[in-house]
């Protein structure tokens, strides 16, 4: 397994910026969100991309993500689901 690298798209411009990125990069970026705002992860793959060590919520819908992180989540999404992306 390659390790996995995480990208800040914050800069980036919407789609077409994102339409670069592989699919691992994707689901990084956007669990990166998910892990800031301490979200626990029960997965391996989150587990050991981003530990669970400072996380507060259990059920994804429960963590706070501001305006921004949701709009920014919400096209990570949208390009994953564009590139055939799978969890």
């Amino acid at each position: 397994m390659r390790p996995l690298v995480i990208l800040s798209l914050a800069c980036l411009p919407a789609s077409p910026a994102l339409a670069a990125f592989p699919c691992d990069e994707l689901w990084g970026e956007r669990n990166a969100v998910y892990a800031e705002a301490g979200y626990c992860f029960k997965t391996q793959r989150g587990i050991a991309a981003f530990g669970n060590a400072q996380c507060r919520f259990s059920d994804i819908r429960d963590v706070p993500l501001s305006a921004r992180d949701r709009a920014k989540v919400a096209e990570i999404v949208r390009e994953e689901a564009r590139n055939g992306c799978r969890d």
